[in-house]
């Protein structure tokens, strides 16, 4: 067995129920922001522009790119459909929000908790899995 499939089968093995529970409200919240950022779409594009130094189209791109990656990523974690996947998608976007975004990292206040926090639980769900309260679970008993 290489490393993935090892950490793949310790991950199904390991998987308490509750945690099926955070699991579902991270991708809640994912959907949440997802749709935040739809709605706000001028000002991410305004953020992004000032923070980096993409053209328009790069910024315009990167823009849906993190609004739709945080929709699908969150549908998928609610369902427990190819959650390592849904995680993959999501973690580059909090990289870049914890060390490009959120500067003020030194502040006592700063708002970079929340994204710190979902980082790590989506490394959490990458490494434990889906676990048992899946769509797919639903589908073989049906």
């Amino acid at each position: 067995m290489n490393l993935v499939q090892r950490v793949e089968h310790w991950g199904d093995t390991h998987h308490p129920q509750w945690l099926d529970i955070v699991r579902i409200l991270l991708g809640v919240f994912l959907c949440y922001k997802g749709i935040d950022f739809l709605m706000n779409m001028g000002t991410m594009l305004a953020l992004i522009t000032n923070r980096m130094s993409f053209g328009s189209f790069s910024s315009m791109l990167m823009s849906n790119y993190i609004a739709f990656a945080h929709i699908l990523g969150g549908i998928l974690l609610i369902m427990g459909v190819l959650t390592r996947f849904a995680c993959l998608l999501q973690i580059p976007i909090l990289i870049g929000a914890i060390f490009f975004v959120n500067n003020d990292l030194y502040r006592p206040f700063s708002a970079v908790l929340l994204p710190v926090v979902t980082l790590l639980l989506l490394i959490l769900f990458l490494i434990v899995g889906n676990g048992k309260f899946q769509m797919l679970s639903f589908k073989e008993k049906g």
